[in-house]
């Protein structure tokens, strides 16, 4: 939906590549070239330290450049095709790996900044996104000022987590439709949401539940990122002010390209006054479990 992303197959096959590739079409407007540009060479910088990701291609004659323009200003990119599967339930063997890979990433991430990337910081992250939201119209009027003082409350709680913690380069939407496996093991897609963060942004994409099996299976993951970096236990109580960062800024995320036929058909119940009765509920809940000293993720 925020993309246009075709498969293309080939007259002749690419050498290391095959017969088939994937044409991506960045949205107008979303990321100037620049931030494109940093995506791209993050995934460089990935796959030549070899952790496993698909990398752009250089076509031939664009003078090694994987970030190209139509004629109409749209900027695209050349794929490899990659083959694997998502897979719902994970295994201690994969937690681990994912820990070790995620470890991996981060450490790739640390080496030098990306200056023209979102920072996922509630002042830079959810402030804007809240007042984008706010601007639209789309809240419905009778439930706005109570949505907005609920943002603001988590505005508030969640600040004071991020002091003192240092931001890098991460993945940013690390749920597991973004790990495709391998016989080898996962592959990590999609880096269109890469941020800089802190590193327990990418831990609880891959487990997002709040349970003591959730709890168990980041245990297992962080045991495994241990063994290759290490891991700032404190940043864990970060994860309720992220869960709700992530909701308004996906709710901003909707209402701004709610002129697009496809977010109007994909989301019709999204000006409703039922919607934002939601929204608000569950925004408020997630302020009380941030208030609690536990968070409800057992740390």
């Amino acid at each position: 939906m925020e993309n246009r992303v075709y498969e293309i197959e080939l007259e002749e096959p690419l050498a290391g590549v095959g017969g088939k590739v994937i044409a991506k079409f960045y949205r107008p407007g979303r990321w100037s070239h620049a931030a494109l540009v940093q995506e791209h060479d993050f995934l460089r910088e990935l796959s030549e330290a070899e952790v496993p990701v698909v990398a752009p291609i250089a076509m031939a004659g664009a003078e090694g450049k994987t970030l190209h323009q139509t004629s109409f200003g749209v900027f695209f990119s050349l794929f490899p095709k990659v083959g694997g599967r998502v897979k719902e339930e994970l295994q201690e063997a994969e937690l681990l790996q994912i820990g070790r890979l995620l470890a991996r990433l981060h450490t790739v991430g640390a080496a030098h900044p990306a200056a023209d990337r979102p920072r996922l910081t509630p002042a830079e992250y959810l402030l804007p996104a809240l007042q984008n939201l706010l601007q639209t119209g789309l809240v419905d009027m009778q439930l706005q000022s109570r949505y907005e003082r609920a943002a603001r409350t988590l505005f508030r709680m969640a600040e004071p987590l991020w002091q003192g913690l240092t931001l890098h380069r991460v993945h940013g939407d690390c749920h597991g439709g973004n790990l495709l496996w391998q016989p080898s093991g996962p592959v990590f897609l999609d880096f269109d949401d890469l941020m800089m963060a802190p590193a327990v942004q990418d831990l609880w994409m891959v487990v997002r539940g709040r349970d003591a099996e959730a709890t168990q299976q980041r245990e297992i993951i962080i045991e495994g990122y241990e063994q290759i970096r290490d891991f700032d236990r404190r940043t864990l109580r970060m994860i309720e002010a992220l869960r709700g960062i992530r909701m308004i800024h996906y709710a901003s995320w909707v209402a701004k390209r709610y002129a697009d036929p496809i977010f109007v058909r994909t989301f019709p119940e999204f000006p409703t006054y039922a919607h934002w009765a939601d929204e608000t509920a569950t925004l408020e809940e997630q302020i009380g479990l941030i208030e609690e000293p536990t968070g409800h993720s057992g740390y």
